[in-house]
């Protein structure tokens, strides 16, 4: 999975719920190892455009590429690739920590699950409650579980997908996602964050982009950009909607 073809090549993608346009013509390109810091108000289309490159939502019409393979047609092989996190956590209430990890190692066929698996709730404090049910956790339990199946253990994915993932986070979680977050930031996964936080998206990506209306409004390199100019341009683009200073 690397070389010059892009990790993530989206070109003229849109898309409708009903009379609803989430997204409009929109283009964009990640290489292998990009951090991309996607920053928009509500409603501007972020969660959708993350939805569709997990291939979790399809598009109404434009491509989707990954390595220069087209999502639409391979999704079931793509998938395998791909990490993602959301407000969702995507786990089972019914079962365990341990089972639900179990369960996902056995989708992706991972290897040597048992080590993978206690490494994984042992990272996110969890091995005390691994036995309990999902339903009986915490909402920043579960939380520390989804970063755990979706970054820790399970497919070790080459793109991660991060849908404002602090989002009911504990102050230990939130501060061990923060780790989590570097480590990303210095491998060689694809990875695409979304928030509302400009200097978190300053600190951690490679590239920043502002998505509103359904479009990339503006696009620019991290180097040499300063938390004043960043705050400005996204006034300029947006109106000012939807940012947070900490």
């Amino acid at each position: 999975m690397s070389g010059e073809t892009p990790a993530v090549e989206i070109r003229a993608l849109s898309k409708t719920f009903g009379a609803q346009i989430a997204l409009r013509d929109l283009h964009l390109s990640l290489g292998q190892g990009e951090f991309l810091a996607l920053l928009g108000p509500n409603g501007a289309g972020k969660t959708t455009l993350i939805r569709i490159i997990a291939s979790l939502t399809r598009p109404t019409s434009g491509t989707v590429r990954l390595w220069g393979r087209d999502l639409s047609r391979e999704a079931t092989a793509l998938r395998r690739h791909i990490g993602y996190i959301s407000h969702l956590p995507l786990l089972y209430g019914d079962l365990t920590p341990e089972e639900n990890l179990r369960f996902f190692a056995r989708m992706y066929d991972l290897p040597d699950a048992r080590s993978h698996i206690d490494q994984a709730l042992d990272r996110v404090g969890l091995l005390a409650r691994r036995h309990d049910p999902v339903r009986t956790l915490s909402r920043g339990m579960v939380q520390r579980l989804a970063i755990a199946r979706a970054t820790l253990c399970v497919h070790d994915p080459a793109i991660m997908l991060l849908d404002e993932p602090y989002t009911g986070l504990d102050l230990q979680a939130a501060d061990m996602f923060s780790r989590v977050l570097q480590e990303l930031a210095l491998s060689q996964r694809t990875v695409v964050l979304t928030t509302h936080l400009l200097d978190q998206a300053l600190e951690m990506g490679d590239r920043i982009a502002i998505l509103c209306r359904g479009r990339i409004a503006w696009e620019g390199k991290r180097a040499g950009l300063q938390a004043a100019e960043l705050r400005e341009i996204y006034r300029e683009v947006t109106g000012g909607a939807g940012w947070t200073q900490p």
